[in-house]
């Protein structure tokens, strides 16, 4: 287990920035800052500043009950644009496929570095969960670039009346859940490379559960290629 131990470093990599990259993207899910919406009127929201996310809006108002006022926006709601809608259905998409996509390698790596038998398709597994990583970064750049481009062109939401924001606001900023969406989304494609990049390979044989020379096999008459591949 020794040869193929040693040519898994950069799955290993791979599922480690899987792992941290699917943290950032369920912090970017939640995170209500994708926008920041600049008010003129500062007579309810105090802070002349709202944040924008795909699933809330929120501001802090000294005048309202409460200092900070939360309104939700559902998928079905009709005043919320294309993007916030297909934002929160491919983010969930993407939270869904990236923990698959680090189940999938962390099997694989345990194929590697804990298993003697059964490691003929270790790596299948790792492609598989490789293209798991591509397409977890793919899901998440979808909507991040897409909602950064309406910030950009200062696109307008009509907010019904309880939530208290004007349909156009006098500027808007990227937030920076966008920020750490981007980054959360490099890594994972990051990880797809790594995954996928130099695949373990075996360069000995086994004799009894003991590896031998390469090229000296026929010293056992129970050789054979360790089946890892």
């Amino acid at each position: 287990m020794i040869y193929l131990a040693h040519t898994a470093h950069w799955q290993f990599l791979g599922l480690m920035a899987g792992a941290i990259a699917w943290i950032l993207i369920l912090t970017t899910t939640g995170l209500n800052e994708w926008r920041l919406w600049y008010v003129a009127d500062e007579s309810v929201i105090t802070s002349g500043v709202a944040w924008v996310g795909i699933w809330r809006a929120c501001f802090y108002s000294h005048v309202l009950p409460r200092i900070e006022n939360c309104q939700s926006i559902g998928i079905s709601d009709h005043f919320a644009p294309a993007e916030i809608s297909v934002a929160q259905v491919l983010m969930v998409l993407a939270l869904i496929c990236g923990l698959v996509g680090n189940i999938t390698a962390a099997v694989a790596v345990r194929m590697v570095y804990f298993s003697i038998k059964n490691r003929r398709n270790v790596r299948l597994v790792f492609v598989l969960a490789g293209t798991l990583y591509v397409l977890t970064g793919t899901l998440l750049l979808v909507p991040l670039v897409w909602n950064m481009s309406s910030v950009l062109k200062n696109s307008t939401i009509g907010f019904p009346p309880e939530f208290h924001l004007p349909a156009a606001p006098v500027r808007q900023q990227v937030g920076s859940a966008i920020g750490v969406g981007i980054f959360a989304s490099i890594l994972m494609l990051i990880s797809g490379v790594c995954a996928n990049y130099k695949l373990p390979f075996c360069t000995g044989y086994l004799c009894k559960n003991t590896y031998i020379h390469p090229y000296m096999p026929y010293n056992c008459p129970y050789f054979h290629k360790d089946p890892c591949i």
